[in-house]
């Protein structure tokens, strides 16, 4: 597992990996994790060959494609080595009277 900030990669079979779409990049070309709503800083993944995928019944649920190696990297985190292999991608959550929601920063 790696874990960077409040975005957690957990390595999965790809079997677990459901019918996804490609998540399309944001406007300076990069795949984003999670963005920080008080920063506007990103947790970005990239690499050869690489995708980010959603779940299509639940484009919240983020999957990794990685070909031969990726690395996430965030302006206030050291950057992580993705080897290659399938992965989920979960947000840390916080508890709000009558829900849950994703941390923000």
């Amino acid at each position: 597992m790696y874990r960077q900030g409040d975005v957690l990669i957990i390595p999965i079979p790809q079997r677990e990996v459901p019918s996804c779409a490609p998540v399309p990049r944001d406007r300076r070309g990069r795949m984003v994790l999670a963005r920080g709503e008080a920063t506007g800083h990103a947790h970005v993944v990239g690499g050869p060959g690489l995708q980010l995928l959603a779940d299509v019944d639940d484009p919240e649920s983020l999957f990794i494609d990685v070909a031969s190696h990726g690395r996430v990297t965030h302006e206030e985190h050291g950057p992580i080595s993705l080897p290659s292999g399938h992965y989920r991608v979960v947000r840390q959550r916080e508890y709000i009277p009558g829900a849950f929601r994703p941390v923000a920063d």
